[in-house]
This record gives structure tokens, sequence and C-alpha cells, in this order.
């Protein structure tokens, strides 16, 4: 049986980690490259990185941090932010990331995934989905939760396997720092209708979330971020219960 990820989620803002609720509200949560390494020791399967800042120079920015991640930590680590180009793809890849997300520029332009899947295999390949419930119904939203689409959650995502991506990163936009668990009804829907491995991120508070994000949502891997830099949960004792909850991890 696969075992279960644990994925810190690190939001870059001009070289620094920051976490708000649902994406407002920032504050600063320490030096990027510090708690990689850190949660690298601690036993994260693998770390997310998104840069939210949109500087001209954002670019070459974030590929000299991607290097002095790389030279620190020995899991696995995904990179987005901006990313809308097979030469923004290949720079960070060049420079010691994992795998890639997108998000903003799949929506814009959808043949971007296929191009990135054809060009670096769908294994480096990770779509971000942000969406929140309308009515009854899951929209996909861009720019942090701001800006509705007309796309709906399970049918983008099911376009997003088809065009060759390697795993889906869900954040539910209601849940996002509310600390109040998972949006695991959707999680299990994506997980029973998809092949490809589901992330679930927004809203985890406490232990018995991740608990309920694999067993409820069926999600391949969880993500949190200010649980984490703010030392709120460990990840050692973290693991520890999901395997006491015969969930699978790596200890």
């Amino acid at each position: 049986m696969l075992t279960k990820r644990i994925i810190p989620c690190l939001d870059i803002k001009n070289g620094r980690t920051v976490k708000g609720v649902n994406f407002v509200d920032l504050r600063d949560a320490g030096d990027p490259v510090e708690l990689a390494q850190l949660y690298s020791e601690a036993g994260a399967d693998e770390l997310v990185f998104l840069d939210i800042s949109a500087t001209e120079e954002r670019r070459k920015t974030l590929a000299n941090l991607v290097l002095r991640v790389a030279e620190r930590v020995n899991i696995p680590f995904t990179v987005g932010g901006g990313i809308s180009s097979i030469e923004d793809v290949d720079i960070l890849l060049q420079n010691g990331a994992d795998k890639v997300s997108v998000n903003s520029s799949a929506v814009k332009n959808p043949q971007l995934i296929n191009e990135l899947a054809g060009k670096f295999g769908s294994q480096c390949i990770t779509v971000a989905i942000d969406a929140k419930q309308i009515d009854g119904e899951w929209i996909v939203h861009l720019v942090g939760g701001k800006v509705p689409t007309e796309l709906r959650l399970f049918d983008w995502a099911k376009e997003v396997e088809r065009r060759g991506a390697g795993e889906i990163l869900f954040t539910s936009m209601d849940h996002d720092g509310t600390k109040d668990g998972f949006a695991n009804k959707a999680l299990a829907r994506l997980s029973s209708e998809l092949n490809i491995p589901i992330i679930a991120s927004g809203g985890a508070g406490n232990i018995q979330h991740f608990i309920d994000s694999f067993k409820e949502g069926k999600a391949d891997a969880a993500l949190a971020a200010s649980v984490f830099h703010f030392k709120e949960i460990d990840i050692k004792v973290l693991k520890k219960e999901l395997r006491n909850n015969t969930i699978p991890v790596r200890l």
C-alpha cells in the first residue's frame, strides 16, 4: 500500500515565508530555506513552495531560492507561482526542484499542461486547483480565490488529468486558514473519479483533521502551512498518530 504524504507548504513573498487566512492578513513565518531544512529533518515527505509575490525579478529570485533549498534538503519539493512556460519550468528543474505547480496559467491556457507533461513528464507536473462553493457548486477560482471562473471543480480536474498532470493540489478556499478541517466530501469525490494522486489543502487545524482527510477524504497527501510554521503540530507526533490510526506513513 502506498504511504500517505505529509507536505508543509511555504508561501513565499519577497523571499520570506508568509501565512494568512483566506490568502489575506499575511504575517511573517520565517526564512524559507531554514524552514525547509527543519521540515526535512522533522520527517516531512515533501515540500511545496508557492511564490505569491509578483515582482519583475521574481523568476531569478525564485530560481536562486530553489538552488539554496536543493542544497539543504533531501526530500522532493515542488515550486509554483507565476509559472507559464516551458522556460520557467526548465530553469526551476535545473536548479533542483523536483516538480512544478501550475494554476492560473493552466486555466488560461490548458494546452500548457500538455506541453509541460510532454516535455518534462507527468511526474513533474502538479496542477493546483483553488475552488470555493457557490450555490452548492464547487467553482474554480483564480488570484487566491478572488476571481471566479466558469470552470467546475470536478470537470476541470478530469480535464487536467486527461492533459497529462501527474497530481492535483486541491485547495478549498472556504477552508483555507480556518483550521476547521479539510473539504473531505469534495476530496473523496475527486479521489474516486480520478486516477492521479490528490493532495488535500486548506483547513488543517489539528491532527484529527489529517486523519479525516485520509480516511474520509481518501486523499493521497495532506498539505498545511501555519500549523507547522507556528509549531502547533509536530510532524513526528502527527505521523505516529496517523500510524496509530492504521494510516500508512513513512516514519
